[in-house]
């Protein structure tokens, strides 16, 4: 629940909406070879459910970020950076190509903090995913909205990855996998492609890689190394940004069972910016 500063936003606890959408066989086709790799058959591969159920508000409801204006479905917070956290996911059943589906979301928590950083304002929406009668996916995802640096502010402290992975891949995500990714998701965050925006009015170094973009390489990497496996659960938390045109590495550690993986993500200089686990059916 959220405290007593921030009574406007209680009225948006418990709301909900369904979307329906056609799961259709181009943007699985384009994310793949944004990614590099062969098409998915019929079944929609864990995480690519997000190229679906996109919120199109028309442009003159375009904030000046690139995003919706504020107040829709999800509540108005006066906080003028908006972030993906993380979220945690079940898998039931896959999605597929030519079903019609829908996602039913609901607005399940809202808290507001104070953290070094300044004010925080976490938003937690629950999504369930339907098609043919059958719960396909259960999605809690983290929204963060946050305060803007103050001058002279220092950042928070980076922490250091993780070390001992079995599995690892390095790439440079640049400002053309950014667009795409941005366009198959219907994201019209300006942090992703404006580069004069992101570094002069959110005071970021460059562009900002996206956050599910991060986490759908990790379950990439999980299908790279098993083929084979079937994701069962998967959970993630962003940590730090990841800025377009450096090199950054999707890392991974099997537990001994086989039944699970810790997956995590670090930058250049070796600072961990996303931390995952993915079990297996």
């Amino acid at each position: 629940m959220s405290d007593s500063s921030t009574p406007s936003l209680d009225a948006w606890l418990d709301k909900s909406e369904t979307l329906a959408d056609d799961i259709t066989s181009f943007p699985l086709r384009a994310l793949a070879a944004t990614l590099d790799r062969d098409a998915p058959g019929e079944h929609v591969p864990p995480l690519w459910h997000w190229l679906y159920f996109l919120p199109v508000a028309p442009l003159a409801q375009v904030g000046a970020d690139g995003h919706p204006q504020r107040g829709g479905f999800l509540p108005p917070v006066a906080l003028p950076r908006r972030m993906w956290a993380g979220g945690r996911l079940t898998f039931h059943a896959p999605l597929r190509a030519g079903q019609r589906a829908q996602r039913t979301s609901t607005i399940a928590n809202i808290e507001d903090k104070t953290g070094r950083s300044g004010r925080l304002v976490f938003v937690t929406v629950q999504h369930r995913y339907e098609a043919a009668d059958e719960l396909c996916i259960e999605e809690e995802h983290d929204i963060v909205y946050r305060d803007a640096p103050q001058a002279g502010a220092s950042a928070p402290k980076p922490v250091s990855a993780p070390v001992g992975e079995t599995w690892s891949r390095t790439l440079t995500a640049d400002a053309v996998m950014l667009f795409r990714y941005s366009a198959l998701t219907f994201n019209g965050h300006r942090i992703h492609y404006d580069f004069p925006y992101v570094t002069q009015e959110e005071g970021y170094p460059g562009l900002i890689v996206h956050g599910p973009l991060i986490a759908t390489l990790l379950l990439d990497l999980v299908h790279r190394e098993r083929p084979d496996a079937t994701v069962a659960t998967f959970a993630f938390r962003a940590v730090r940004p990841t800025f377009a045109g450096n090199a950054f590495t999707l890392c991974g550690l099997p537990a001994a069972d086989g039944r699970s993986v810790e997956l995590w993500a670090k930058d250049h200089d070796g600072y961990l910016t996303m931390q995952a686990t993915a079990t297996f059916a």
